[in-house]
């Protein structure tokens, strides 16, 4: 009966880790996504005993993450069985478009009720209402703008092959339909293609998120630049680019200086970056304001966040307090949000603090290498894109977090509380798994094609050698 039993139990052993080995996505990247969602789990349920008056009892905001966490990863796993990288050529053309139009309905202050509705939110214009959904526009940007680079930079490229063949071309409509136009000749020239298609693009939309947030017109240009670079655009017209965005970005915030604000005021958000990039969170300046005074309480709710983060930071040590051990949680109201890394630090110490440095590094790696095994220049950079994405905001999100720089509002991905901001990065993930179970894909079935002109080589050598044998023998 017990040699029975064993005998039952390897079969389901072997099935399991058939199955994880039949798994065909980069596994690293698998493994990647499932710690920082145990990681998001384990630290919103730890950082949400304490929640705002009136707000949901603790399980049911628990159990609304997980709810957004099961959305995430059928996101995901519909994302990764995705065969053909066609599909995401085909929706990454419209990023420019979805994104110009969100931005320009938020920006317009579009209420349709019951329809879409643009969103007043801490002072600043940043969600849409759609349906009764709310969704963060600037997220959706994001990867969407990433995508759109990775479609460009590919269509470039195969419109400059089709020129060196003298071939018609299908990309570049825009620029090859009105070259053949006089007045409009000069568009048929390398860097006029990009300046429509990619320059010009990044420009609009960094210039349309500045109404809504200053940090994320920053954030996402500098993303996009990256990207360029990434996909291998000339070097001295991505410096004129991002010289381009800082002139830009300098004129608007002189003109508002100088005017006062009244020349752009649908540039509201410009005297708040400029308040946060000037910031100096300094308790000492908080004593010699009179308590109870209006200053010192502007002056408290200025430095409480910030300054809170840097203690729980502080707090944490080597293996941190423990779960649930957070001090800081109760003085900083959203931390589960812009500084979910301070609260973990606080947790988990030094050491849970550099395991998630650890994943965020891993995740720019494994994008690395599976970009290196695409034959297919928009899967090169849109995994490039993505990982670049990912790892920038978690960078930035952590500097925010140990006071280097300004704070921005960009959440840690995959970790920090905010279903909208998970779902998309979700998707960010998705296409990801996609292009590397595409690539594996690619490199076995070449693998495959090999092994039998192999094997026929070597069977023609064994035979060769056993017909030499043979006529040894003879003589």
């Amino acid at each position: 009966m017990r040699q029975n039993s064993k005998r039952n139990e390897e079969p389901s052993k072997g099935r399991f880790w058939n199955f994880i080995d039949n798994i065909e996505g980069d596994k690293v990247v698998w493994v990647i996504v499932f710690m920082l969602i145990i990681f998001s789990v384990l630290a919103i349920f730890s950082s949400t005993s304490l929640l705002k008056e009136g707000s949901k009892d603790r399980m049911d905001f628990i159990r609304d993450h997980i709810v957004v966490v099961g959305i995430g990863l059928a996101l995901i796993a519909g994302l990764y069985n995705i065969k053909k990288i066609g599909v995401f050529r085909v929706l990454s053309q419209l990023g420019f478009g979805l994104s110009m139009l969100l931005l320009l309905i938020l920006d317009l202050h579009v209420k349709i009720p019951g329809v879409i509705e643009a969103e007043y939110i801490n002072g600043a214009w940043r969600t849409l209402r759609i349906a009764g959904f709310q969704m963060h526009v600037f997220e959706v940007v994001k990867v969407a703008m990433v995508l759109y680079l990775a479609w460009a930079l590919h269509a470039y490229k195969e419109d400059e092959e089709a020129q060196k063949k003298r071939k018609p071309s299908k990309y570049m409509k825009i620029c090859n339909s009105f070259s053949g136009n006089k007045t409009f000749g000069f568009l048929a020239k390398p860097f006029w293609k990009r300046m429509i298609y990619m320059y010009m693009p990044i420009l609009i939309v960094c210039v349309l998120v500045l109404m809504g947030s200053g940090s994320s017109a920053v954030f996402i240009g500098a993303i996009l630049i990256a990207v360029l670079l990434v996909g291998g655009a000339p070097f001295k017209e991505i410096g004129m680019a991002a010289a381009a965005g800082i002139a830009t970005l300098a004129l608007i915030v002189g003109v508002y200086k100088a005017t006062d604000g009244k020349v752009f005021p649908a540039f509201e958000r410009v005297a708040t970056m400029l308040t946060r990039v000037g910031a100096d969170y300094d308790v000492e300046r908080l004593k010699t304001l009179r308590e109870g005074s209006r200053e010192f309480y502007d002056e408290l709710d200025n430095i409480k966040q910030p300054y809170s983060a840097m203690i729980a930071v502080h707090e944490g040590g080597i293996i941190g307090k423990g779960i649930g051990g957070s001090t800081q949680k109760y003085v900083v109201s959203n931390i589960y949000g812009d500084y979910m890394f301070s609260f973990i630090v606080e947790e988990y110490g030094l050491v849970g603090g550099i395991l998630i440095i650890l994943l965020y590094v891993s995740l720019l790696a494994r994008g690395s290498l599976i970009a290196s095994k695409c034959n297919n220049e928009y899967a090169k950079i849109a995994v490039g894109g993505l990982s670049v994405l990912i790892t920038g905001q978690a960078f930035m999100h952590m500097m925010v977090n140990v006071n280097i720089g300004p704070m921005t509002g960009q959440t840690l991905p995959l970790i920090s509380h905010g279903s909208f901001a998970f779902l998309v990065f979700c998707i960010a993930f998705g296409v990801i798994l996609s292009i590397s179970r595409m690539a594996r894909n690619q490199i076995r079935e070449e693998e495959e094609a090999a092994v039998p002109l192999y094997e026929s080589e070597s069977r023609d050598d064994i035979q060769a050698s056993m017909d030499i044998l043979e006529q040894i023998d003879e003589i």
